[in-house]
């Protein structure tokens, strides 16, 4: 399942080299709540590790990421880990081009012109 949420970039770090085969980079998100703003830390992984360079601290962004949490254990005592991970970075206010999700009704502007104009009964 993927979330958004819209705020202004606080803190980018740089790639983080984690094992041989995995790498990470962590950013921080201002988002407005009302009378608080909260400072979320979103990370990106291998090869979206990149998606970050465009955008400088104070750029107004939308962040779309799934939330993926683990059990982990350790000499018998069990923690838990969530992260937020990001997939997708966009301007904040960009309009999307990709295509209505499957399920939407479609406008009445869209359907096709019919020729027989007098009769709209399909029966």
């Amino acid at each position: 399942m993927a979330f958004e949420v819209e705020g202004k970039l606080h803190k980018k770090f740089d790639t983080a080299q984690v094992t041989d085969s995995f790498k990470k980079r962590e950013f921080v998100v201002e988002i407005e709540d009302g009378a608080y703003t909260q400072v979320i830390k979103f990370q990106l992984t291998q090869s979206n590790c990149d998606k970050l360079d465009p955008y400088n601290e104070g750029d107004l962004m939308k962040v779309t990421f799934n939330l993926r949490g683990r059990e982990y254990t350790k000499e018998g005592k069990t923690s838990y880990f969530t992260n937020l991970d990001a997939w997708r970075l966009d301007k904040a206010g960009q309009a999307q081009t990709s295509a209505a999700p499957a399920g939407d009704f479609p406008a009445a502007t869209d359907e096709p012109p019919s020729d027989n104009m007098t009769d709209d009964l399909p029966f």
